[in-house]
């Protein structure tokens, strides 16, 4: 029996690239270990239950360049081991320790059950590459995988050199194809950033379809005859999918939406904090300041912080198993009612940061999972679907330009530009000059291998400093020293690259040792940016 309506699942998996090696216990380097542990590898696992189930899901997920060159780092790959290792003596402590404390004691188990089976998949399942097991779901048919802007570039903010745009874009598809053995035909804009024209790039690198936030849609240059609830082709040919603001607030919301539910774990209260000092030394930061450590034994409780109580995993269970269902219904009475106004059978684009589920939400990829099976196996209704397999079904839709747009504070570009941030542009402008005249330079001939190792060296300078991230934690205010000096940073590295190459006086240390911390896109060719 034909559906009445579709649902597309989007998780968009990133993180800045941060790699430290001059030193042993870097602080910002925990972003990825932990998400390592609460949001990739629980989603992996989940989806290998899907598939030993029979259950034929369909989630699309980006992958970032960065995260990606992580993820298949051998340094970070060796941290991340020594890390859960210890994850798993400190929970085996804390089984210890709570023995007799019995509102503690079955949460305790449970983090040692999580950190070993993380540990299991990371060393001996995947021989330390995620990404294997990510290509493996690919292969089988039940995730998409799309890229992203090579370094999480906010596209809009670059359109002053266009020759720079293209390269964000060229340089995450090498990588992707790289890693997963296709060429990407969807693609995840930065920030869900959409500057109108920026498409024609996406095409010329075969990019059939990108995703937008809502107003981009409903504002579009035509008003759209199915809303956000089909595709528009822009002018170029390449598709963009609105998000879809009922599902996203319901379950990304921590005020309106399922993870605020008081029988959720509360992720402000950690043993990092809590405990002893003495007994929590050896796992919090060498210096020791205490830190999370990735236990806490607390739900969200609708309490001040320090009058939480115990979390209960079963009742947790319980709420997950309810919130799934809920969600589902709703999509179910979503579409239902969305036919009576279509002529065609709507499709809802849900799109999330991977990092939501298991990090923000403990329990998120157990709920995603719920809904994965649920849909799958009791709904008459809705259909889990993909971006090109709504395409292949449905090849002519409306044309319009959809609107200059993020998915920020306010939908525009003002939390990647305003007074804490505004001053990085003039440099990153000039950077993306200077990289653009030196490929021009450089196009004929075969410069000497030195001299190509520092125009390679000076993209990867460029494409880490143009991070949407540095101005996003200016904004935010968090480690606001940490992203001003990697933007001045790799500003810098780029303009004595340049000036080396001029004066055909290049410094093989100061180049060598760029290459060793920086090193992101091993196999990139300067010539991306002509």
């Amino acid at each position: 029996m034909a559906k009445q309506g579709f649902l597309c699942f989007v998780l968009h998996a990133h993180l800045p690239f941060i790699r430290h090696p001059e030193y042993e216990d870097f602080l910002e380097e925990d972003w990825f270990y932990e998400a390592i542990t609460e949001t990739y590898v629980p989603l992996l696992d989940s989806f290998e239950k899907l598939i030993n189930e029979g259950v034929d899901f369909r989630i699309t997920m980006s992958i970032t360049p960065p995260l990606i060159s992580m993820l298949r780092d051998e340094l970070l790959q060796s941290r991340y081991i020594k890390r859960i290792e210890k994850l798993i003596e400190l929970a085996e402590k804390e089984v210890h320790r709570t023995r007799f404390i019995p509102e503690f004691h079955s949460t305790a188990l449970m983090y040692l059950d999580k950190f070993r089976k993380c540990r299991y998949m990371f060393v001996d399942k995947y021989k330390r590459d995620l990404t294997l097991g990510f290509k493996r779901i690919q292969d089988a048919g039940n995730l998409h995988i799309v890229t992203c802007c090579a370094t999480h570039g906010f596209l809009p903010l670059m359109g002053i050199n266009r020759n720079a745009v293209a390269a964000q874009i060229k340089v995450a598809s090498q990588l992707h194809k790289d890693t997963f053995g296709i060429k990407p035909n969807g693609l995840w804009l930065a920030e869900c950033g959409y500057n109108p024209g920026d498409d024609e790039i996406l095409k010329e690198n075969n990019i059939r379809y990108f995703f937008v936030d809502s107003h981009a849609v409903i504002y579009a240059s035509h008003r759209p005859k199915y809303g956000i609830f089909a595709p528009l082709y822009c002018p170029s040919g390449v598709a963009a999918f609105g998000r879809d603001i009922e599902s996203s607030r319901q379950v990304w919301s921590s005020f309106e939406g399922y993870p605020g539910d008081y029988y959720y774990r509360e992720f402000y209260r950690d043993v990092g904090y809590d405990l002893d000092f003495d007994y929590i030394r050896p796992y919090i930061h060498e210096s020791g300041m205490r830190k999370n450590v990735g236990i806490k034994y607390y739900r969200i409780t609708g309490a001040p912080l320090d009058q939480k109580k115990p979390y209960i995993p079963q009742k947790a269970l319980e709420r997950v198993e309810e919130h799934s269902g809920n969600f589902m219904f709703n999509r179910e009475k979503q579409v239902e009612y969305l036919n009576t106004l279509m002529d065609r059978p709507p499709i809802i684009v849900s799109p999330y940061d991977a990092e939501l589920f298991g990090h923000w939400w403990y329990e998120g990829p157990l709920f995603l999972e719920y809904v994965l099976r649920k849909v799958y196996r009791d709904s008459r209704v809705l259909e889990l679907i993909t971006p090109p397999e709504y395409l292949q079904i449905y090849t002519k839709n409306q044309m319009a330009i959809p609107s200059y747009s993020s998915w920020g504070y306010k939908g525009y570009a003002e939390f990647w530009l305003n007074d804490t941030n505004d001053w990085i542009y003039k440099h990153l402008h000039e950077a993306a000059d200077i990289m653009v005249q030196l490929a021009e330079e450089f196009k004929w001939g075969a410069p000497s291998s030195l001299v190509k190792r520092s125009l390679n060296q000076a993209c990867r300078e460029l494409l880490l400093a143009q991070s949407s991230d540095w101005a996003f934690i200016m904004k935010t205010g968090t480690v606001v020293d940490y992203a001003t000096k990697r933007t001045n940073e790799h500003c810098q590295n780029l303009f004595t690259l340049n000036n080396m190459i001029r004066r055909n006086e290049i410094d093989i240390n100061f180049l060598a040792n760029l290459e060793y911390r920086n090193n992101i896109f091993p196999n990139i060719d300067y010539r991306v940016y002509l």
